[in-house]
């Protein structure tokens, strides 16, 4: 008979209970079934994020550099808004009926368009007629910090989120009911408010806020593998749109909370 400590499947633990080693539930016949843990998607999401990122960097230097295409750009946002989120919801809920080479694909998609969109926002954010080469260095120099102080946010919160013994799963449906008030309140802005810089920073400071937490939710979930009923891979994928999205988000805000002070 084998010592609890030499068990590969821990079977001497309460039914239903998980393990580091796996999870252990019981049959009704009362035999304990023990199943190995599912392998944790964190490195490959990472570096599928980080393309996503270069590729949206290159659409976007490629749009500021080109007049007609940023004319272009700014004529069919909303055609492009629309597609962006065709995409992500298209990614999501086909997760399962694609192979994860066509999610990749369209991950990269979504990447690139997402790169014109910022670089439309990047430039009206930078230009200025008078300044040379019209681009403001005060602009610029906005761009750059919301960009380091979104990727330090993302990193610190990540760090935390991969190194927590705390369990962060109740804070996920806290986070969403947030950021769809947050979703509310931008419209009500849009309409209302859009020229005031205060509630620019208000909605900055709540949005980075809301995205810190999601990164750290996020890479927990990555990192304990918690997908059930997706393969690896489309899990990785479908990892790496999450991340994207939380810095994407968080460097938007950043630049929002920046933008309000000019």
């Amino acid at each position: 008979m084998q010592s609890p400590e030499n068990d590969p499947y821990n079977r001497s633990q309460a039914a239903g209970q998980a393990s580091e080693q796996g999870r252990t539930t019981e049959t009704l016949s009362g035999t304990i079934v023990s199943s190995p843990p599912r392998e944790g998607f964190l490195t490959g999401s990472f570096v599928w994020m980080f393309v996503g990122v270069l590729l949206s960097a290159i659409s976007a230097i490629f749009v500021m550099s080109s007049e007609t295409l940023l004319a272009t750009v700014t004529d069919y946002w909303l055609f492009l808004l629309i597609g962006q989120l065709g995409l992500v919801f298209g990614i999501m809920f086909l997760i399962n009926r694609i192979s994860s080479v066509v999610a990749l694909g369209l991950f990269f998609v979504y990447a690139l368009t997402m790169g014109l969109v910022l670089g439309v926002i990047v430039f009206n954010f930078t230009y200025d007629p008078t300044a040379p080469g019209n681009i403001s260095a005060s602009g610029m120099g906005g761009v750059v910090s919301a960009f380091l102080g979104a990727a330090a946010i993302f990193g610190g919160a990540a760090v935390y989120g991969y190194a927590t013994k705390r369990d962060l799963t109740s804070i996920g449906g806290i986070l969403f009911m947030g950021l769809i008030g947050l979703i509310v309140v931008m419209f009500v802005q849009m309409f209302f408010f859009a020229g005031s810089s205060l509630m620019n920073l208000a909605i900055g400071v709540i949005g980075v806020i809301i995205f810190t937490g999601l990164t750290a939710w996020d890479v927990q979930r990555l990192k304990n593998g918690a997908m059930p009923n997706i393969n690896k891979d489309s899990a990785t994928v479908l990892g790496a749109l999450m991340l994207y999205l939380d810095f994407i988000n968080l460097f938007l805000f950043m630049l929002r909370i920046f933008g309000s002070s000019r």
